[in-house]
């Protein structure tokens, strides 16, 4: 056995670095967290001193087993688990495994290693200069681990017992919903507003360009200053067959710089904003390229670590890159030092270098061949904003001209032309609801010259609410309001969605009655917990115990006294005080007050005193509109209690209901099933039929169920496996292997293509 063992998170990461440090190294992945809280209350002693109860996750057992053995045998083990707080965390985990079995032999060595990029010289200079773990760091992550399962397991059941089974509240996911939320309540109470613009259109020789009116009568024009169709009108009238004359003509250079190299945040933001992806699969993608590509046949990390907070780059990056663009570029694209950025974030954390490619001279194109989709396109993004950081700012030449009309009006064009590209020849970051630059060119003018007045027009405007938040626009107010860090942002916006708290909508998010039922009970009875502010100065603190500069259980003791007693105080709430708001209206049934309450279709209108009585309506119907009567189900009746059967129309569209709903709870689909006709291979009573899954995805299971709950994702056919003789097969459709018949038994495994994939463009 060698006599070294390292320890890493991924296996893929494993493979790539047998390659660099040889046969006198084992290399094993702990297949990233190898110790979770115990799931369950108390994991936490609240009461001595927050001492946490730690249990092996169950999938990882066999891989920590693995582990343990191979300590047994090692007589240096090297702990390389990813370089930051929750890294740390597990390589503290895994150490104490290995004291808990007694395996820490005083006669072994046991170090931390870290490197930021896996390329041969950084992971065999990180062997070189080993430390020891680094207890700040473990116990920032230990206290962000309590404070969630705090938050999490005191506040969950309150919304389980207040609102629904099955909601969540979490310590920086609560705040994030209350963004989306509040943003929400923005645009139902934003008015929009009529303004209106006079527009000139002119010429000069073959050179269109239009100008707008700046400035009425020795005024200068302020938004609202037209505000209707009658004074645009006037204006129009008094100008009419006036002269127009170039009155000053102001020109100015201007330059823009590059942004900086990406951080989390800012790798997260683009992602979403240039390529289309989610925020997750960014960070996924990401993963994948740190952790190694196969370049035919040599495995290479191909980015550095992409959990950071630093724009910086090492001086070894900074003379490769500059060295590339002297190469490839003329030497006015190449600054004559290298361009240092600082970071804006306050307590940068896990601060090594920016996400930048591990080579700049492994070019896009270069490895395309070997990259998926999604791995090239985010490569390529990377790449382009690491070398544009060192590049020279872009030039403009900036134009901007008043233009008298009669002796009452000015009107104002302005014009951009780049004169010289910099940076913009390789990479331009986007932005978030920004409309694009005027870069409409202007003939050259001078002062005192007259002008043809081709068109004079108004137009009319709307002021617009503001833009419900996109996943970029999301992570960078995250960012800004000090919610969570950056590495958490994916997770945060999973949950939401997950938890059906938020809907997207042409991909802006939209909360759910849900969500705003959840929002609104956090921030009434929970203010401070969802307080922007609160929530970033925890953050703070986290980061000042990860320094060192403050200690791990005075902070979770204070935020627990204040939390605790909150939560008791509040058990005492109703379900109807936190889901229902009672109207100043009567029910039109039965006399007594309607209120907006939350059933498991959304928010709706109904009557106090239900079940008593059953009066309701969607929330935006018209109250004086005559009830719509239920359409019955003619000729038949309900199975269970023989009351008429009607059609309903719930979260998945119509179905089938009893009548007498809700003390028979008969639903049916309005479309029965389609039947396959292939026998149920468990039972062999029933029939296999499609149906549709909560969430919209077909599966085909047993007529029978519940009594047979046998089911299949993919269409079956009555053909029995030629190797374990199972009545059926499927057919599963892939990419990579086409249209095969496969075994559904896992323990067979048998599969044979019928038809080939779609050969590659």
């Amino acid at each position: 056995m060698p006599a070294n063992l390292l320890i890493v998170e991924s296996p893929s990461k494993a493979k790539t670095l047998q390659k660099y440090l040889g046969k006198d190294f084992q290399i094993l992945a702990s297949y990233g967290h190898v110790r979770g809280l115990v799931r369950k209350d108390g994991s936490v002693d609240t009461e001595h001193d927050f001492k946490m109860k730690y249990q092996v996750i169950d999938k990882n057992k066999k891989h920590v087993d693995a582990i343990c053995a191979a300590v047994k045998e090692a007589d240096n083990v090297y702990l390389a688990s990813d370089p930051d707080r929750e890294g740390e965390a597990i390589s503290w985990h895994i150490m104490e495994i290995i004291k808990s079995k007694k395996l820490d032999d005083p006669a072994k060595t046991f170090k931390r290693v870290v490197f930021h990029e896996i390329t041969e010289s950084a992971v065999l200079q990180a062997i070189e200069h080993p430390r020891d773990i680094d207890s700040n760091l473990v116990n920032a992550q230990q206290a962000r681990s309590a404070l969630d399962y705090l938050v999490g397991f005191n506040l969950s059941p309150l919304l389980w017992r207040k609102v629904r089974s099955g909601l969540s509240a979490g310590r920086v996911q609560s705040p994030a919903l209350r963004l989306i939320c509040e943003r929400e309540i923005e645009i139902r109470a934003f008015t929009s507003q009529e303004y209106w613009t006079v527009h000139l259109d002119s010429h000069k020789g073959r050179s269109k360009f239009g100008a707008r009116l700046s400035q009425w009568q020795g005024k200068k024009l302020e938004q609202f200053d037209i505000p209707d169709e009658t004074t645009q009108a006037d204006i129009l009238k008094a100008l009419d067959g006036a002269e127009a004359r170039v009155a000053k003509v102001e020109k100015k250079k201007k330059s823009r710089s590059p942004a900086a190299p990406f951080t989390t945040s800012t790798l997260q933001q683009e992602g979403v904003r240039k390529l289309g992806m989610t925020t997750d699969r960014v960070m996924r993608t990401a993963q994948q390229l740190y952790e190694g590509i196969n370049l035919g046949g040599e495995t290479v990390g191909l980015i550095t670590y992409m959990r950071t907070d630093a724009v910086a780059l090492s001086n070894d990056a900074l003379t490769e890159i500059r060295d590339y663009i002297g190469t490839h570029f003329d030497k006015d694209y190449l600054p004559g030092a290298p361009v240092v950025y600082k970071n804006k974030s306050k307590n940068a954390q896990e601060a090594h270098e920016a996400v930048r490619p591990t080579s700049i001279e492994r070019s896009p194109d270069s490895v395309k061949a070997f990259l998926s989709a999604d791995q090239f396109k985010l490569y390529q993004m990377i790449w382009k904003r690491t070398l544009a950081c060192q590049m020279t700012p872009a030039k403009f030449d900036t134009v901007g001209i008043d233009i008298e009309v009669g002796p009452q009006a000015v009107f104002r064009a302005s014009g951009q032309t780049l004169v010289f590209p910099g940076f913009i020849a390789v990479y331009q970051e986007d932005q978030d609801d920004v409309e694009d630059e005027d870069e409409a060119r202007l003939p050259a003018l001078e002062e005192g010259e007259a002008l043809p007045v081709d068109k004079l027009s108004g137009e009319q405007h709307f002021t617009q609410p503001p833009p419900r938040y996109s996943e970029a626009s999301l992570v960078k107010a995250l960012e800004e309001f000090g919610i969570g860090r950056p590495s958490t942002y994916a997770s945060i916006i999973k949950t939401l969605k997950d938890r059906e708290y938020v809907d997207l909508d042409k991909k802006r998010f939209i909360p759910t009655d849900t969500g705003e039922v959840v929002n609104k009970f956090l921030t009434d009875h929970f203010t401070q917990y969802v307080d922007y502010n609160f929530t970033a100065k925890l953050e703070d603190q986290l980061d000042e115990i990860s320094n060192g500069s403050r200690e791990w259980v005075p902070v979770l003791d204070e935020f627990w006294t204040r939390f605790h007693s909150q939560v008791e105080e509040k058990q005492s709430l109703s379900r109807k005080e936190v889901t229902q708001e009672e109207l100043e209206e009567d029910c039109p049934k039965c006399g007594n007050k309607l209120a907006i309450r939350l059933g498991k279709r959304g928010r709706f209108i109904g009557c106090t005193t239900y079940p008593e009585c059953d009066y309701t309506r969607n929330l935006n119907d018209d109250a004086d509109a005559a009830p719509v009567e239920p359409e019955v189900v003619p000729d038949r009746t309900c199975p269970k209690c023989d009351s008429p059967l009607h059609i309903k129309v719930g979260r998945y569209g119509k179905f089938i209901g009893c009548s007498a709903y809700p003390k028979c709870k008969h639903i049916e689909p309005l479309e029965p099933p389609r039947d396959t006709g292939v026998e149920c291979p468990q039972c062999h009573k029933g029939t296999l039929k499609e149906k549709k899954s909560r969430y919209g995805k077909l599966f085909y299971s047993c007529s029978t169920y519940p009594d047979c709950t046998y089911a299949t994702w993919d269409p079956p056919i009555a053909e029995a496996c030629p190797q374990c003789q199972w009545p059926v097969l499927t057919i599963k459709t892939t990419k990579r292997r086409g249209v095969e018949k496969k075994c559904p038994q896992k323990e067979c495994g048998w599969s044979e293509v019928i038809e080939p994939p779609a050969p590659k463009e």
